[in-house]
């Protein structure tokens, strides 16, 4: 059932002698709705001037078969919820009644007794649309609407209501903070949370029938059949999380000396980070606690590590992000979003669905991509791989539609977030040297020589020696057989020659930061709409052939 009135009123009735009134009126005889009953005066109450179009209607009493108004009874009766019923008595200062047409039937009842609507500030743009809708019906209704921001460090409507008045603005175009040390200096410390003493909820009253159901267990929600492999290992719920983040920070010296780039991408039995950003993003943990919670631990230490690579500097990272796309119309798109550089990013399906689908050839990337699909989860620094592998490193596809791929699959996925290290990474925003790229191959192997990662997460090559491992399509036929791995068959060759691949990226980025600066705008209708429509349909576009060279076997 909904909060919304239904859209379809029951056909119009001529009302006569059972109008509605209110307790504190003394009636001789009922009236059509809205007008005064005879013998009394108008009251002061909250219906005081509503009329019967904006002011809804309670619930009729149940009609003996037959009778006169019996079919457009039932019909209203079917479309009223407890919920707008409701909200049509929450605010009114004195307790609305009915009367009846029939000495037998009994008045109508108050459902739920709402007052007053609590949830919590959300900054998306369809959240928003959906919240306003919300209380706009709440305060028609007379229901008092109370929605704090409690999700994010600090308020991104007041942070960027506080920079455009700053003298760091006057250059900037009226836009919110654009870089991470303009938002820093602009955000100052965050709040406290809130006291742990909690308050309990009134009782809800007259559930009018309605049953109370519990939250919905995995197997009802079609999830049921899925095999272990494909469950995350981190378990969800608030006391996960809080348990989670006192183990993170019972090492003092680890929190101390944290530091987000030094990160290991490879480790997967036991992550380099707190893998505390899914219980963030669904309201399990605090942000405001967690940040206070290490600032405790920083002031028994006597250094610490700063932002933006420190742990709190974290923190400050996702409410930069969440900021800046409060503050900036089309954040999640190329077009219309005047952050985002303008490139003519190329469509190719049959690359893309191998990106996605962890089959490009180099192991590191592919391995990566399988954890995702797993786990829903992987470390920052392997995300930057793929992400930079997709765009402008290797294949020259569009970020939203790895974007796309993000959203559905992590369980960390933040829309602020998720988008906003898309038009980084891609060097779209934020970040523009598009010249420096993570190689597939050397960046994975820095940090784990002997390939464990990948064997962990593709089998077919846990018997590859580790001289080959991350360049599988190098290794001699002989090798390939005894480790029961023929490239080409059992795992496939690589999708693109990452020199040559990397070389034609950073021309074409050349390029169209060339255009950005010349004010021309090289993209006309360049989306991933398209791309997705293919995708779905099981579409595929032709490979671009200077981008799908093989690479060079070594000798």
């Amino acid at each position: 059932w909904t909060l919304q009135p239904p859209r379809r009123r029951p056909r119009r009735r001529r009302w006569s002698g059972s109008g509605r009134a209110c307790a504190c009126t003394t009636t001789r005889r009922s009236t059509r709705p809205g007008a005064a009953p005879r013998g009394s005066t108008r009251c002061s109450c909250s219906t005081r001037g509503t009329s019967a179009r904006t002011r809804p209607r309670p619930p009729r009493a149940p009609r003996a078969p037959g009778s006169r108004a019996s079919a457009s009874s039932s019909r209203a009766s079917a479309t009223w919820t407890p919920a707008s019923a409701a909200s049509a008595h929450a605010s009114s200062s004195c307790a609305p009644a009915t009367t009846s047409r029939t000495p037998s039937a009994q008045p109508s009842r108050t459902y739920w007794n709402i007052g007053k609507l609590c949830f919590e500030s959300d900054t998306e743009p369809y959240a928003l649309a959906r919240d306003k809708r919300v209380t706009d019906f709440a305060a028609a209704s007379g229901i008092e609407v109370f929605s704090p921001v409690s999700h994010t460090l600090f308020d991104p409507a007041e942070i960027i209501e506080k920079f455009l008045f700053s003298s760091a603005n006057l250059k900037n175009g009226g836009r919110p903070p654009l870089t991470y040390q303009s938002f820093v200096a602009t955000a100052g410390e965050p709040p406290k949370p809130v006291m742990e003493k909690y308050s309990e909820l009134p009782p809800i009253g007259d559930t009018g029938g309605y049953e109370l159901l519990p939250v919905p267990k995995l197997e009802e929600l079609g999830y049921g059949d899925l095999s272990q492999e494909y469950i995350p290992p981190f378990r969800g719920g608030e006391t996960e999380a809080l348990k989670r983040m006192r183990e993170s920070l019972q090492d003092k010296e680890w929190v101390a000396k944290f530091e987000k780039p030094k990160g290991d991408p490879s480790a997967f039995l036991k992550p380099a980070t707190t893998v505390l950003s899914p219980y963030l993003k669904f309201g399990c943990l605090s942000a405001r606690y967690f940040y206070h919670c290490i600032q405790d631990v920083y002031r028994s230490t006597k250094t610490h590590t700063k932002p933006p690579v420190s742990l709190a500097g974290q923190l400050l990272w996702r409410d930069f992000f969440y900021t800046v796309s409060f503050g900036t119309p089309n954040f999640h798109q190329m077009e219309g979003n005047k952050i985002c550089k303008q490139i003519p990013w190329r469509e190719n399906g049959e690359l893309f669905v191998a990106w996605r689908d962890g089959r490009t050839g180099y192991p590191w990337i592919d391995a990566i991509m399988i954890q995702l699909r797993k786990w829903g989860w992987m470390h920052h620094l392997a995300r930057h791989s793929v992400a930079c592998f997709l765009t402008r490193g290797d294949l020259y596809i569009h970020w939203e539609q790895g974007r796309d791929v993000f959203e559905r699959l992590l369980i960390d996925s933040d829309w602020a977030i998720n988008n906003g290290n898309w038009l980084w990474l891609s060097c779209s925003s934020f970040f523009y040297q598009y010249h420096r790229i993570y190689s597939p191959i050397s960046f994975g192997k820095k940090y784990d020589p002997n390939g464990d990662y990948i064997r962990h997460f593709i089998p077919v090559l846990k018997d590859m020696p580790k001289e080959y491992i991350y360049e599988p399509w190098t290794a001699p036929l002989s090798v390939q057989e005894k480790a029961r791995c023929i490239v080409g068959k059992d795992y496939p060759k690589p999708v693109v020659d990452h020199e040559a691949a990397s070389k034609e990226c950073r021309k074409r980025m050349e390029e169209a930061y060339a255009s950005n600066r010349l004010g021309g705008n090289p993209v006309k209708g360049n989306s991933s709409n398209s791309s997705r429509r293919k995708f779905s349909d099981g579409g595929q576009d032709v490979p671009d052939s200077s981008m799908s060279k093989q690479p060079r076997k070594r000798s």
